[in-house]
């Protein structure tokens, strides 16, 4: 179980710190006219702080040193 989690925690750090954020695209109105719609698509990104993303490589490196240590 330690070897599953420390092996997701790597690979959740190194995406945190090669991407830095998540991006994600919304759609919005902005005019209703009868038959006629115009939508707007928007950019929005969620920033991942680098530290988060370190923090859990070396979580899940320590994971996997304590699986490998208990056996």
């Amino acid at each position: 179980m330690y070897k599953t989690l420390g092996a997701i925690l790597i690979v959740l750090g190194v995406i945190m710190l090669a991407w830095g954020g998540i991006t994600y695209t919304t759609k919005e109105k902005v005019l209703d006219i009868g038959p006629i719609e115009a939508t707007k698509e928007t950019k929005k990104r969620v920033p991942v702080s680098p530290i988060a993303g370190a923090a859990s490589l070396v979580a899940g490196v320590a994971l996997l040193a304590l699986a490998r240590r208990s056996g």
